[in-house]
């Protein structure tokens, strides 16, 4: 799974990346530094079963820490995106290539509103960060319609053969990671399964762009810098104007001093707590700083960091967690247990399971046995949440 990070200059999208992933990057309020992409591993939290069977988990990848698993997932940090990207405008066309295959972005905004549509330094308060919101949707829409603009006689021509609309735009935007599933549900929703492409509007094309980008690139919006005196408000504010998206309250900055304290042996504190615990004496600068940093935690229930990443993946993908297993034992071939956990799209069948494993599994299915009630299902099983399976399978 690839999350993309997006958002104008000096919203503070790579305080983010590094907030979420712990890897370090150059970050300035300076717009256009970042430049080439940022490309790291964050991790989305899972209830752990190991408690389930009197046991600790060893992970490959990923850790446990008090039954709370912590799963990889890819995030991508990108160049800022100014108005006119779509046309080439500061790192447009090169920020726009590097999401061809992420599964979802997280639009970064300063909601302090200290930065503007370019992301130059200006007082708090004084621009609206729905804005943003707005042009962010304007450049992708414009984008995918570019896409679809450059290939277009080509496209009619092919519809003359009588080829389906859904599977030339399938073709078309593969690029993009859109599955046959998803240009099928966007043509449906826009009543043009049947039409022919020669006849279709500016409009109808337009629609097409901006249907394909709400369902096969879904955004949530991390509002940054929410501890700042205009945060609060402002992040309210963008709630209320988009009531159809997923609008976290966040500060990247509070998650990377709790992190750094934490690593230092200041606090105990795992990413997603609510708060933490001081485990040492605290010098007054240092007790300042956290004073400062509870104070974040209290009013936002934890810096919002983590929680943007799990209702990403859970909440807004509807991904499922499945563990592999087996019924005698949870170890693998080296004595770890549990060692793995599998991230799937909701709906998910034994079967997909299987192949997730590997293809040989998928191909040799004999059935899959249910690790917590020892009960055999077939192929077309549906999977949920924490699941625990093991896979029997005649081998090639």
């Amino acid at each position: 799974m690839l999350i993309g990070i997006v958002g104008k200059p000096s919203t503070g999208k790579s305080t983010f990346f590094t907030a979420a992933t712990s890897v370090p990057v150059e970050r300035s309020a300076r717009p256009f530094t970042t430049i080439k992409p940022n490309h790291a591993v964050a991790y989305v939290e899972v209830e752990c079963v190991d408690k389930e069977f009197g046991k600790q988990c060893n992970p490959r990848s990923g850790y446990c820490t008090d039954g709370r698993r912590f799963v990889p997932v890819e995030l991508l940090d990108v160049a800022g995106l100014v108005p006119g990207a779509h046309e080439g405008k500061g790192l447009g066309n090169k920020f726009l290539d590097d999401l061809r295959q992420a599964d979802l972005l997280v639009h970064v905004v300063d909601a302090s509103g200290s930065t503007n549509e370019v992301g130059e330094r200006v007082p708090a308060g004084s621009y609206d960060p729905c804005n943003d919101v707005r042009f962010l949707e304007q450049e992708l829409d414009y984008w995918i319609e570019g896409i679809l603009e450059n290939n277009w006689p080509k496209l009619v021509r092919e519809a003359r053969l009588n080829n389906k609309n859904e599977d030339m735009l399938t073709t078309q935007f593969s690029g993009l990671g859109m599955t046959k599933d998803v240009i099928v549900k966007v043509l449906k929703e826009l009543k043009l399964e049947e039409k022919n492409l020669a006849e279709w509007s500016e409009d109808e094309k337009l629609s097409i762009a901006k249907t394909i980008r709400r369902i096969g690139k879904p955004i949530i919006i991390a509002a940054n810098k929410c501890d700042l005196s205009t945060g609060w408000d402002n992040y309210q504010k963008i709630k209320k104007e988009f009531p159809g998206y997923l609008v976290v309250a966040c500060s990247a900055e509070a998650e990377i001093a709790l992190k750094g304290a934490a690593k230092n042996g200041f606090i105990t504190y795992t990413p997603g707590d609510k708060t933490f615990t001081v485990k040492t004496e605290l010098n007054e600068q240092q007790k300042g700083a956290m004073g400062i940093m509870k104070a974040v935690c209290d009013k936002y229930e934890g810096t919002g960091i983590q929680k943007c990443l799990n209702s990403a993946v859970f909440d807004f993908l509807k991904y499922i967690a499945i563990f592999p297993g087996g019924v005698n034992k949870l170890e693998d071939k080296n004595g770890n247990v549990l060692p793995d956990v599998l991230l799937m799209p909701a709906g998910s069948t034994a079967l997909n399971f299987a192949f997730a494993l590997h293809s040989d599994m998928a191909k040799g299915f004999i059935r899959a046995i249910d690790v917590r009630t020892k009960i055999a299902h077939g192929k077309e099983y549906p999977l949920k949440n924490r699941d625990i399976f093991e896979i029997v399978f005649k081998k090639p």
